[in-house]
């Protein structure tokens, strides 16, 4: 099989030193499609000149840019720029990253996340939101087959895109095996003493965006009784996202300042945010803190649940969209917009270790059934699937 896989985020990630959800997605289905199955020949794709050259010494093919590309086939129907002589070398062609093209003389495969810019257009940057929902629902419906992470983005790629559902297939996500592994106290010492983090903390990763949440997830931490707000500080880390400059105004009135472990800092910083940190010092706090608080307001899958069950650490985490799918019975699940659910639950799982213990022992094993390589080798059936009925 000679497979094309659209790697236009990755490259650009790879170039950039920063990988996100789908760079990463698209990095693991490169490296374990091909482990999955020798007889599977990767032919990475990339639309527009930018991102790394290479992957794993493959040279990547650079078709006309995305968004010229894809204006011309949904105004004229046809195919995608420059694509004729190419689609004679694959078999099928799988979008990873949300650049579906079109295409007549192979199938595609589209892995779609969710459905979220169109069902909650409120909820992600409103610049030129009705034209790329319209160009994103039309490029979605290219695909021959679509993949995506969970049952509730099933329902909702299937509603909001006008895609049956049977030719939806739903496959996992996977957590990578390093979240398992226990980190040094000599690594765990040095990232605290760079950091200045506290002993014992809440922690929240992930973008600053309105549907994460974060404005209940303070509100819920200051309602803590100030003994415990003082002994469990709440650690945000992600970087600035779209709509969140109220937010952002709100954590630097905090200020920069925690307790230390060792108690030596005078400046105490109940809420602290932290943009940037590197994958070591990430892997550190989700080692350390007291519980991840994650109610976020949607969510396609939800894989920071998934990281921090692999790294022993008791999770809270939403009651609605896919989140309860993905945490099962191993995480605290609360109504993202009661604050006093939210409370409730950092209080308890910062006083009562028996209750801690076992949502740590569930999570563990919760995500050790969540695997990138099942992932590849559900993906590797969806492409059969769809050759066999081409």
């Amino acid at each position: 099989m000679r497979l094309g896989l659209g790697v236009t985020v990755l490259a650009r990630g790879l170039q950039s030193g920063h990988l996100d959800g789908i760079g990463h997605y698209t990095q693991e289905m490169f490296e374990q499609v091909s482990q999955s199955n020798k007889k599977i020949v990767i032919k990475p794709v990339a639309f527009g000149a930018a991102g790394v050259d290479q992957i794993d010494n493959l040279t990547i093919k650079r078709l006309p840019r995305y968004s010229l590309s894809s204006g011309w086939s949904a105004l004229s129907g046809l195919d995608f720029l420059k694509t004729k002589s190419w689609q004679t070398e694959i078999d099928i062609f799988h979008a990873t990253d949300h650049c579906t093209p079109l295409l007549s003389q192979v199938p595609v495969v589209a892995t779609l996340m969710d459905a979220i810019p169109i069902s909650h257009p409120q909820w992600v940057n409103q610049r030129g939101r009705q034209l790329k929902n319209w160009l994103w629902r039309k490029t979605g419906q290219w695909a021959d087959h679509v993949i995506t992470i969970s049952e509730f983005s099933k329902k909702e790629i299937s509603y909001h895109f006008k895609i049956d559902e049977q030719k939806i297939s739903v496959i996992s996500l996977g957590v990578d095996e390093r979240y398992f592994k226990r980190l040094s106290q000599d690594v765990i010492k040095s990232q605290y003493v760079a950091l200045g983090l506290p002993e014992r903390f809440f922690l929240f990763i992930g973008t600053l965006q309105p549907r994460k949440n974060l404005d209940r997830i303070i509100d819920a931490h200051e309602a803590l009784p100030l003994e415990l707000r003082q002994a469990f500080p709440l650690i945000i880390v992600g970087r600035n996202g779209w709509g969140s400059q109220e937010l952002v105004n709100r954590l630097n009135a905090y200020g920069a300042g925690l307790v230390c472990s060792s108690g030596s800092s005078s400046s105490v910083s109940l809420v602290r945010w932290l943009q940037n940190v590197d994958d070591v010092a990430k892997r550190v706090m989700l080692q350390k803190a007291t519980a991840l608080v994650f109610p976020s307001l949607i969510e396609g899958f939800g894989l920071p649940v998934l990281e921090g069950f692999a790294s022993q650490t008791p999770v809270i985490t939403s009651n609605v969209s896919s989140l309860p799918e993905v945490a099962g019975d191993a995480a605290w699940l609360v109504d993202p917009y009661n604050v006093a659910a939210i409370t409730e639950a950092m209080a308890t799982l910062a006083c009562d270790e028996t209750v801690a213990h076992t949502f740590v022992t569930k999570g563990v094993e919760r995500a050790r059934s969540f695997t990138w390589q099942a992932c590849a080798r559900e993906t590797i059936k969806v492409y059969e699937q769809v050759l066999n009925h081409s």
